[in-house]
């Protein structure tokens, strides 16, 4: 998800979250299932701080501003803007990665998708089906390709990035029967794409992290289709009852307004299949094995950790790895901050060890 941008003018948000914890380089706290409990460690918040100079500096430039609301503006000029900032961030991508733009099956016609294929890749890999972020709303194959790229590069997987249809046009749920079509159509089209069919993981960030999540579940009786990962990057789970970090966070980044805006143009409350986005109460037993990231300036952080601890409790083998001082869509603002790129090598060798 995240548009509109917004300064964190409150330092006080962060939370170190361990569980049976380990630290590693980057700052982030791993929570993998099988480890005993202990109590929550807190410590003095502080946020990136490349994060902090560039929401400052934004802030800056909006003195005396005041933005229009995002339901006053097409979503067109949103998206817009929402590719432009985020490619502005993440324009040195690795070179070595070859892509080609297909078409794939979606619910209701062919998709757009990309195929990156890393270099040196044998003629069979693993392979992510992946979707962006953007609240079922914005995103797109440009404002991610740059993520897909460095997942592919430094996992040595294949990675089909799926272009779903886009609410408020293509209302819930669309998204989510595209995201389903598209990985039915990976799995049955796998030699054409160099996919293992055992070996095929669903993955992405935030709105697109709720998508694999749902796509996992729908599929999890489906015998010829069997998902072998799930790479979840702070995952929108859009849980029920409101969590305290969607309380307490308003951005940065993934503000209120536009986290309200998203969920009137999905328009999946009161829908009937609605448990396919509000996956709070989704059952868990049976789900794939999982990698759960969260960020600690993210209002989405609370629902990916109950999430993560929703399959564990469930017997499914899941690690929750959060990186407290970041924020909500950085791993697509890889120029921003070195801790983007130990985070996305982290996040890679986890899928690579998935799909060995």
């Amino acid at each position: 998800m995240g548009y509109a941008p917004k300064q964190a003018a409150n330092r006080g948000c962060q939370l170190h979250e361990t569980h049976g914890p380990r630290r590693s380089a980057g700052g982030r706290f791993h929570d993998r299932a099988g480890k005993s409990a202990t109590p929550l460690v807190r410590k003095t918040p502080m946020m990136d701080p490349h994060f902090q100079a560039l929401l400052e500096a934004q802030a800056k430039a909006a003195e005396g501003q005041t933005p229009p609301p995002l339901d006053a503006l097409p979503p067109d000029m949103v998206r817009a803007g929402y590719r432009m900032q985020r490619q502005a961030t993440d324009q040195n991508p690795p070179k070595d990665v070859e892509t080609r733009d297909l078409k794939v099956a979606g619910a209701a016609g062919e998709i757009p998708a990309r195929l990156y294929t890393p270099a040196g890749a044998a003629a069979t890999t693993g392979g992510l089906v992946y979707f962006h972020g953007g609240g079922f709303v914005i995103g797109d194959l440009e404002s991610h390709d740059g993520h897909c790229r460095r997942l592919a590069a430094l996992a040595g997987v294949r990675v089909l990035s799926v272009d779903y249809r886009l609410a408020p046009e293509n209302p819930f749920p669309a998204s989510h029967d595209d995201a389903l079509a598209a990985t039915r159509w990976a799995f049955d089209h796998a030699a054409e794409i160099g996919f293992d069919p055992a070996r095929i993981a669903v993955g992405g960030d935030s709105a697109g992290g709720n998508l694999a999540a749902s796509v996992a579940s729908d599929l999890k009786a489906d015998p010829k289709r069997r998902i072998a990962f799930q790479l979840l990057l702070y995952p929108g789970i859009w849980p029920d009852e409101e969590t305290a970090s969607r309380k307490a966070l308003d951005g940065p980044l993934l503000t209120k307004q536009a986290i309200a805006w998203f969920d009137k143009c999905l328009a999946a409350m009161g829908h009937p299949q609605a448990h396919r986005a509000m996956l709070g109460k989704v059952d868990c037993a049976g789900l794939p094995p999982a990698l759960v990231v969260t960020a600690g300036f993210d209002p989405l952080k609370d629902e990916g950790r109950d999430h993560a601890e929703r399959l564990r409790a469930a017997g499914v083998v899941v690690e929750h790895v959060e990186y407290p001082s970041l924020i909500h869509d950085f791993y697509i603002m890889a120029d921003v901050s070195p801790a983007v790129g130990e985070a996305v090598k982290a996040t890679a060798a986890s899928l690579k060890a998935a799909l060995a």
